[in-house]
């Protein structure tokens, strides 16, 4: 098929899911594999291929989320049945004030973010962000806004995370130059992207079911057994700090050593222990025996409480892994390759070709890590052929990052999972999310570009 005839049945792909989702009302989960079945008819994959396109959509995202979402949930329910999140916002808001906590907030999840994938470090802060919300007495998506964004921020455009890795490796960028570089880049476009989130009319939208207005109500905890019971107290701010790193640290560990440490038995074993699954395995398992005695509950008590947490993921891992399908039907339809193809024959500065491609990548099939990574290639050679300074080469990787941040829409997991999380609707994310990204991806972008001008 010719590249405009594939764009078209792209477009026509996601209005139709728009459609079936926002007017008919249908379920996301359905409608997403709808249409994704219908798209890999239209784009001429063989049918004895579809059905195997689709599950492997399935089977790669929920690989790398349903495990992560799953004990992340658990880790949030004990912190948050025990008090911790409303212990700890009431810690910080009272020696730092109302007016500063999300900012506070905001700025713990950029360092945060740094070492920690995108969907693990918005999981893992998202029970805290909530109850930071009901002490302050404002809408989580003041909050959970800023925070997602710079989590992804810095997930698409910073070493040690896989896309900026890969891509520097492919442009022959270097990763110790990108970190010196781009973090103050980085800084600044979260800096920026606070601020915009702050000018986003929360207030008009109406979050549906889901852990953010689980929070919304009354001030004060839950409890470990549903309501604190007379004469037990909440979980100290302290424990929930150390709640929270553990993990985090763990996975540091794990970045640092496979960076540091040449290949052999400790780089392997220290892998393993900073994985997001075993970190945070491990993080559950501490959260339930400190955090059990601490309210004195027995073995049941709190298997029970970890279970709990497990119904009220469900829609986000279901719906992910539909977005997963379709974003895999996409990928093999050729749609992004024909996309690409065509901006890379536009012959357009090659910084603003790597953001343009990368973004229009990431809009087409959804992946971040992806569009990074194809975009890297597509531009290795005619980076190398330009003759471009080690500091030139790795802005043109850079921008390649910040295509892939902006355009968070229905084919990508990052999107159900914050939507989902918030509570908002497949149209409130798109006016909310989707734009705060792209607000972010443009943002970086410029700032990017405006550095390469100086130096070039």
């Amino acid at each position: 098929m010719s590249t405009g005839i594939l764009l078209g049945i792209a477009v026509g792909a996601i209005l139709v899911l728009l459609l079936l989702v926002i007017q008919l009302k249908m379920s996301a989960f359905v409608a997403m594999l709808l249409v994704s079945l219908g798209t890999a008819l239209v784009t001429g994959i063989a049918p004895e291929e579809v059905v195997g396109t689709l599950q492997k959509g399935m089977g790669n995202t929920l690989g790398s989320v349903m495990i992560v979402v799953g004990l992340g949930a658990m880790l949030g329910r004990i912190i948050e049945t025990a008090g911790g999140a409303d212990a700890l916002a009431l810690a910080f808001t009272k020696k730092l004030g109302a007016k500063r906590v999300i900012g506070a907030v905001v700025a713990a999840a950029f360092v945060l973010g740094i070492p920690v994938f995108f969907d693990v470090a918005f999981i893992i802060l998202a029970p805290i962000v909530f109850g930071f919300a009901r002490i302050a007495g404002i809408n989580p998506m003041r909050i959970g806004l800023p925070v997602a964004g710079v989590l992804l921020t810095v997930h698409v455009a910073m070493p040690p995370h896989p896309g900026p890795v890969a891509a520097a490796g492919i442009t022959g960028a270097d990763t110790g130059m990108m970190i010196l570089v781009g973090l103050p880049i980085c800084a600044a476009t979260a800096f920026i992207g606070h601020f915009a989130a702050k000018l986003i009319d929360v207030e008009k939208y109406e979050l549906g079911d889901s852990p953010a207005s689980a929070h919304i109500g009354s001030v004060g905890s839950a409890g470990f057994e549903g309501a604190l019971a007379v004469g037990r107290k909440a979980i100290p701010a302290g424990l929930v700090v150390l709640l929270i790193l553990l993990p985090i640290v763990q996975i540091m560990g794990g970045t640092v050593s496979n960076m540091l440490l040449a290949d052999g038995p400790t780089r392997k074993w220290m892998g393993l222990i900073g994985s997001s699954l075993v970190a945070l395995l491990v993080a559950v398992i501490v959260a339930s025996i400190a955090v059990g005695h601490h309210q004195g509950c027995n073995l049941e008590k709190r298997g029970s409480v970890l279970d709990s947490a497990l119904p009220d993921v469900a829609v986000i891992v279901f719906v992910t892994g539909a977005g997963g399908v379709f974003a895999s039907v996409l990928v093999a339809s050729g749609i992004g390759d024909a996309l690409s193809t065509s901006l890379v024959a536009m012959r357009m500065p090659l910084i603003l070709a790597g953001f343009l491609i990368s973004a229009a990548l990431r809009a087409s099939q959804g992946s971040a890590t992806v569009a990074i990574l194809t975009t890297a290639g597509l531009l290795a050679q005619p980076i190398a052929d330009a003759g471009y300074s080690p500091l030139q080469t790795m802005l043109v990787t850079l921008a390649i990052g910040f295509g892939a941040l902006g355009l968070s829409h229905i084919n990508d997991s990052g999107f159900w999972i914050v939507t989902k999380y918030l509570g908002l609707s497949v149209k409130d994310g798109l006016k909310t999310w989707t734009l705060l990204s792209t607000v972010l991806g443009l943002t970086g972008f410029l700032l990017t570009w405006g550095v390469f001008a100086l130096v070039g």
